[in-house]
């Protein structure tokens, strides 16, 4: 029993990497543009959230529908002043470009807020539990699973059946043919980084719901959203569910194993499949 706890709690950990990993997947994995700012606009929009909270009194859903939103702005602005400007085959320029605002946004988020760890007010929602035989499942991971797998659909279906998704992939594989058939490849990456860190804006609830943040925390992110998308395979939006799944399982069977073996878990793992399959789980060879 103790092991298929172990399994159960890495699968709903798995589901708070899955929305990490989502917007990477698009933008990496899809569009193949390198955004070292992920985990830091995921922890921007957090403390964001933690101080519209304080200052206004909201709750964590309401919480929600403005970092969404503001997430979705952040995208839009990322995209058109930095991103088109260095966005082609070459990914090195666009590492560069995120690199120095990651640590720009690193130390401005120190300035004001300070070192300090912070959370958002759940009102009794991260200590819901339902017990399952001997085994208590939490409320929240459960929301947080079940959102994972909702945004994980919805961002499949926009890409496979919508005329946006056709002329992102068009853009993404040939930019110069893509807009000789009237695709306007900025606008159209404009609105697909718009959408990924959107989707942060999930996770930054929910992150800050479960856990805490600091300023420095978004390296972590950045890792584990990293991870997923190459365990399922790039250009995969389920590998990338996937891969947080194989991510959030092999961490908490490491932590039961032995309490500082879990994150080395999902990193071993992570590079065993590197070795054996590169192309990710879900990936063409």
């Amino acid at each position: 029993m103790h092991w298929i706890d172990g399994l159960i709690q890495g699968i709903l950990l798995g589901g708070l990497y899955a929305q990490y990993a989502l917007g990477m997947a698009l933008m990496f994995g899809v569009m193949r543009i390198v955004n070292i700012t992920h985990g830091d606009l995921m922890i921007l929009l957090a403390l964001i959230g933690i101080s519209l909270a304080s200052t206004f009194s909201l709750g964590p859903w309401s919480v929600l529908v403005v970092l969404v939103a503001l997430g979705a702005v952040f995208g839009v602005l990322l995209q058109s002043l930095i991103l088109n400007r260095v966005v082609g085959e070459d990914p090195l320029p666009s590492l560069i470009a995120t690199f120095g605002l990651s640590v720009a946004l690193q130390n401005a988020m120190q300035q004001i807020w300070s070192a300090d760890t912070r959370s958002l007010p759940s009102a009794g929602l991260a200590q819901a539990s339902v017990q399952l035989g001997p085994i208590f499942v939490g409320v929240l991971p459960v929301i947080v699973l079940c959102t994972a797998t909702v945004l994980t659909a919805g961002l499949h279906a926009v890409l496979r059946h919508t005329r946006f998704g056709r002329a992102l992939r068009a853009a993404s594989a040939d930019v110069e043919a893509a807009a000789m058939t009237g695709v306007n490849p900025k606008r159209i990456y404009a609105g697909a980084t718009a959408l990924a860190v959107a989707i942060l804006g999930f996770a930054a609830v929910f992150q800050s719901l479960r856990s805490t943040v600091a300023p420095a925390d978004g390296a972590y992110q950045l890792i584990y959203a990293f991870e997923a998308v190459i365990i399922g395979g790039m250009g995969s939006i389920w590998g990338a569910f996937i891969g947080a799944m194989v991510l959030g399982i092999s961490q908490s069977i490491g932590f039961r194993i032995d309490p500082g073996f879990g994150i080395l878990a999902g990193h071993l793992v992570f590079l065993i499949i590197l070795a054996l399959r590169p192309q990710g789980i879900l990936g063409k060879g």
